[in-house]
Order: structure tokens, then sequence, then C-alpha cells
């Protein structure tokens, strides 16, 4: 679907007079609905779509593998809520919460919501979503690839192979999950060691392939306690880490587990990063205040959308604390994370599900940013750059996915 708009003097024209013709009412919501995309036996993509009564449209993601059943039933519950209701009047009714009893199911269908929501307000006034929020501090922004998913071949030569394919397309930094099936309280069994040995073959493979000047990441999934995550640490030296991610719980109870871990990182040269499942500003506040991080990966898809993720990028900046931004899922969500990039003082590296499947673009249209010298551009299209092919989707259905498809229950 093509969408025409108007190009309107000021945001604050935008749900007045900008869709063509003068309006008299404000615009108002008349369809909410979830959309889900099977990626693959380990995926789906869940997107959520407002139209509203001068039929335009905004999309967001809110994808959460496993949990898509729920989410279809807590938007489906929003759209009785917000159905009717002024697009510039329903900010308050998606706001997301920490102590929300709905966790990460509810957090997520309300920020893919904020995201529509602002997607519309930014189609409305003929602007970029970024222009939106306050305007672009930089025209691109830098990323990494992400290899975990697309690895099939979990070898250290698979991933190996995964990282100089990376490199080949332009990517100068690189992350991966290396151990598969490891978890600190089995530590003292014998195959656990060998699935600890097994990732950090992986880690040094990929580093050996792709150079020294090629920035490495290496995502722990809250796999280790104090002790293992030191040890790797040590381990680790070798690789020149550009960050370890989520060594440990971030439960409360290894908050001073996670300072000294922070601290032992440093003198190693290496920073430590996480904060992926945090929501909102008083969920991150705690991380921030206590400095459990040097990095804060805020998702879009759950952390409350643009709005929160503004909140969070200001207050991690005041405490000199880089931004960046949690981005393993669909092209919405990453297409959004690069407006929440382009506006965010702080921002330091933005995550790239790298070709886990062609449907990356296939679904929004064959449109994706231009990586450049290991930057993506920052979209002028008004709102934040893409529409959903329906046909596309009808075409791939949702899938249950296996119980093992998702991460082991016991992490995070």
């Amino acid at each position: 679907m093509v969408e025409h708009v108007t190009i309107c003097r000021s945001p604050a024209d935008a749900l007045q007079n900008c869709t063509g013709r003068r309006r008299t009412q404000p615009m108002k919501i008349v369809k909410l609905e979830p959309l889900i995309v099977n990626v693959s036996s380990r995926a789906n993509w869940f997107f959520v779509r407002i139209e509203t009564d001068e039929k335009v449209m905004g999309v967001g993601e809110a994808s959460l593998n496993g949990w898509e059943p729920l989410q279809i039933g807590y938007t489906q519950m929003l759209a009785q809520e917000l159905v009717g209701k002024r697009v510039d009047k329903v900010g308050s009714l998606v706001r997301v919460h920490p102590h929300s009893p709905g966790g990460r199911v509810a957090h997520s269908v309300l920020s893919a919501i904020e995201q529509a929501l602002t997607d519309i307000r930014a189609k409305s006034a003929g602007l970029p979503v970024h222009a939106l929020l306050g305007g672009a501090l930089r025209r691109s922004v830098r990323g990494y690839a992400n290899i975990n998913r697309r690895t099939r071949d979990r070898s250290p030569e698979g991933f190996a192979k995964s990282a100089k394919d990376a490199v080949a397309i332009g990517f100068d930094a690189v992350k991966l999950a290396p151990f598969d099936g490891v978890y600190w309280q089995d530590a003292g069994d014998v195959e656990a060691k060998k699935r600890l040995n097994l990732g950090l073959d992986r880690i040094y493979a990929v580093r050996d392939a792709v150079g020294r000047d090629i920035d490495l990441m290496v995502d722990c999934h809250w796999r280790f306690d104090e002790a293992g995550a030191i040890q790797l640490l040590r381990e680790l030296q070798a690789a020149r880490l550009f960050w370890l991610e989520c060594p440990v719980s971030e439960n409360p109870s290894f908050h001073a587990a996670q300072v000294r871990i922070r601290q032992l990182a440093a003198e190693y040269g290496t920073r430590i990063a996480g904060a992926e499942r945090q929501v909102g500003l008083a969920g991150f506040k705690p991380v921030i205040d206590h400095k459990l991080y040097d990095v804060v990966m805020p998702d879009i898809k759950y952390a409350g959308g643009f709005a929160e993720m503004q909140r969070i990028g200001n207050l991690s900046a005041a405490a000199g604390i880089a931004f960046s931004p949690h981005n393993p899922s669909g092209p919405v969500a990453h297409m959004a994370s690069i407006h929440a990039c382009a506006v965010t003082e702080n921002f330091l590296i933005l995550e790239y599900p790298l070709a886990e499947s062609s449907l990356f673009t296939d679904v929004v249209g064959g449109i994706e940013p231009a990586l450049l010298n290991g930057c993506f551009h920052v979209p002028e299209t008004p709102g934040i750059g893409v529409t959903l092919d329906d046909d596309v989707i009808g075409a791939h259905p949702y899938r249950q996915l296996a119980a093992n498809a998702t991460l082991d229950p016991r992490l995070g």
C-alpha cells in the first residue's frame, strides 16, 4: 500500500491537517491488528498495525518468540480499549510499567503500539520519526552483525565462516552467542565443561577468522555466576573483546557481582553490556544509578517504544554510560531502532541480525537501509520508513515453535 501525505510545517500540525485536506476533527484509531510472520523453526516476527479514520497506517514490532498466542490475546484486549480513541489522546494508555503483571508479553505489545502511533504521527506530519523526536544527531549509525541465528553449523569453523561473511559485506564488528547449553549450576558436570570449552573455541575461531581490526562481542545470555564470569574474562583476554554481554543474571541479588565483574573487565580493557530485558525508565534507573554496565541495551520492542528509548538514552548519557539497542529481530524493529539511535547523544553501535531470513526485506517490500563503511543510513522517508506486505505475511503464517527453540527458562 502506498500512502500519500502532505508535508506539514511542524509536528504540532500533524494530527490536524496533514492528510491532504483540512481536518475538522483529530484522527481516530479505527483498527488495531496483530500480524505474525513465521521466519524459521526458531523464530516468528510479531507486528502490530494501526489504521486511522484518515487511512494512515502505522506499524510496530513486538517479536517475542514462543509467546505469540498470549500476545494476540493482549493485543485484542487493547484493541477494545483503543479503537475509537483519538491518536493524540492514548499515550498514557500504552505506557509500560516494570511492575505490570503482564510482564514482557504486555510490555512487547504496548511497545509495538507506541511505535505504530509514533509512525502515524510522523507520517501525518510528512516527517521521518527522528525529526518528530527532535532531529537526527547523525546521518548514519554504526552497526554490528549478530551472526548467531544464521549460523546453522555450530562448529568453530561454522562460526568463523559466518563472521567472515559479515566482514565481506561491510561490517567491522561482529557478535556471537557461543555458549549453547551452558548454565552455571551445571558447572561440575563433565559435559557442561565440554560445552564451555566449545564456546571458547568458537570465539577464538571467529577472532582468528576476522583478524585484529574487527570489533568482537560475545553474548553470554546470563549463563554464568560471578566466579564463572571472572574466569571467562581471564580466558578471553587474548580475544580482545569489544564487550562481554549479559554474563550473569540481572536479578537484584546479582547487582553487587555485576559491579565487581565490570571493574575487573575494565582492567582487561573490555566493556560489559546488558539490560536488554529491562523496561522503561523505571526499569533502567537502578541499572544506570548503580553503574552495572558500561553499555545499556534497551530493546524498542520491550522497553516502551520511542518515548522510553529517549528517556533511557538521556539518563544513561548523564551517567556516562553508552547506549546500544538490543535488536536481533525483524525489519520494523530494525528501522525503528535506527531512528532511536539517530537522536540519542550517547549512541555507540546498533545490533543487526545478519541473514536470518530473506523475509527480512520481503515482508517490508524490499526496503532495507543501505550499509556503508559499517554504518546504516538514517532514513528520510515519512514515518518509520516501512510498510508491511500482506501477501508475504499471508504466505508465511504463524507457526508454533518447539519448546527448545527459545532460551532455557532458567536464564536471565
